[in-house]
Formats: C-alpha cells, sequence, structure tokens
C-alpha cells in the first residue's frame, strides 16, 4: 500500500516534473522551509543551512535534539573555502579523490558564519553528494543543510514513499529520484587533529584515507 501524498511530490525521472520538482525546492529552501531529496547514499531532509529555525524545524521533524549536529552538503568543490577556517593539504587531496561521493569531512567553520547546527564545537561535517538531482538543487541553493530522511529510531529512507511515511507534512515538497539502493553510510573523517581521525567507515576505507593523505589514520 503507498502512502498517503500529502505535500508536493515530483518525479525526477520525468523531465517536466524534475525542472518542476526543482524550481519548488528552490523556492521552499530560500523560504526557510524542508525539502527530501535523493542523493548518492540515502533520501536526505534539508533545508538552508544557514536558516537557524529551518535547521530547528528540521531536527523537530526527525524527531531528534541538537546534540546530533547536521551536517551540510555543498555543490562544488569550491564552496568549502567560505566555508571553512583552513582547507588542509589532507582534506584538498582527500576531496580530489572522492568528491562528489561518499566522504563527509569534519572541519573547523569559520568563526564568521551565523549558522546553527547543532552542538558541533565549532565545527562542521561536509560533502558533495554523486547525484544528479541532489548537486542541482544544491548549485542553485548553496549549501544545505542535509540529515538522513527519517525520524528518530526509523532507519533512513531508501524511497521516497518511505520518506512520506515517516515525515509527512513536515516536508514542502519531495523530489523522487527512484529507490535509492543499499543504504550505505557516507564514511565520516574528522581533520581538526594532526592526523586523520575516522569516526565512522563506510564506502571509503580506512587505508583508501591512509593512502590518500599519506598519513596514518585514528580510530574514534
Amino acid at each position: 500500500m503507498s502512502a498517503p501524498q500529502t505535500q508536493p511530490l515530483f518525479d525526477c525521472g520525468v523531465p517536466d516534473e524534475r525542472t518542476r520538482g526543482l524550481a519548488a525546492a528552490a523556492r521552499a529552501v530560500r523560504g526557510g522551509r524542508l525539502v527530501v531529496m535523493p542523493t548518492d547514499t540515502v533520501y536526505g531532509i534539508g533545508c538552508d543551512a544557514f536558516s537557524g529555525s529551518a535547521v530547528r524545524d528540521l531536527l523537530a521533524a526527525k524527531r531528534r535534539g541538537p546534540d546530533m549536529p547536521v551536517g551540510v552538503l555543498v555543490g562544488s568543490w569550491t564552496t568549502i573555502d567560505g566555508l571553512v577556517t583552513a582547507v588542509p593539504a589532507s582534506a584538498r587531496a582527500l576531496i580530489e579523490a572522492f568528491w562528489p561521493g561518499e566522504l563527509s569531512l569534519v572541519l573547523e567553520h569559520a568563526p564568521s558564519l551565523a549558522w546553527d547546527l547543532g552542538s558541533t564545537r565549532g565545527t562542521v561535517m561536509l560533502r558533495m553528494p554523486l547525484h544528479p538531482v541532489a548537486l542541482e538543487l544544491l548549485r542553485e541553493v548553496g549549501p544545505m543543510a542535509v540529515s538522513s530522511a527519517n525520524t528518530s529510531g526509523n532507519p533512513p529512507a531508501s524511497t521516497v514513499t518511505e520518506a512520506i511515511t515517516m515525515l509527512a507534512s513536515s516536508v514542502e515538497v519531495y523530489l523522487d529520484g527512484g529507490p535509492s539502493g543499499e543504504a550505505v553510510a557516507s564514511t565520516i573523517v574528522d581533520l581538526t587533529g594532526p592526523r586523520p581521525r575516522l569516526l565512522r567507515e563506510g564506502t571509503v576505507t580506512a587505508e583508501q584515507v591512509a593512502e590518500v593523505t599519506g598519513q596514518d589514520v585514528d580510530r574514534a
């Protein structure tokens, strides 16, 4: 049985619907509202990264507190230069090797940025996804705070129907990119210390991180 459709749903496999859906999603993000979109891992729920109220709405929709901060997706390699204090050589090397893709990098965020992503302790987790719909939206609206499209305690949505079932009318626009396939989380590497620190191992392995950076990798 299909989930009830509560908000605008656009099939991004149909060119006209994709165009209309991306335009609707961009308007929603700029208006401080939430959207669900496909990514290269699982479906994500996202909003304007610089809107504190939108991020709070995102956490409320997921029934999650600020103790689990929201990561930020970007649409290009160069976007991160304006978001962090500095981009170390290890980050540049990993970005060139694995972006866009399933690698998230934790760096110290630029102190001038007025954002509230949760209890980040001055850091931000950044990733560039390898999905055409996500990239097109990100390039249109800029950095987005994005988390997996699910409510706390439930598995991440691998289809838009699963996302609708859990998030319903808390989301303004749903973009359907088809099933996401096997739900594999991104690898998370913390680059705020003297050596890379693996916080979560996904598709990108610790050995690959070590090879690209030329450094030993600590594990959390």
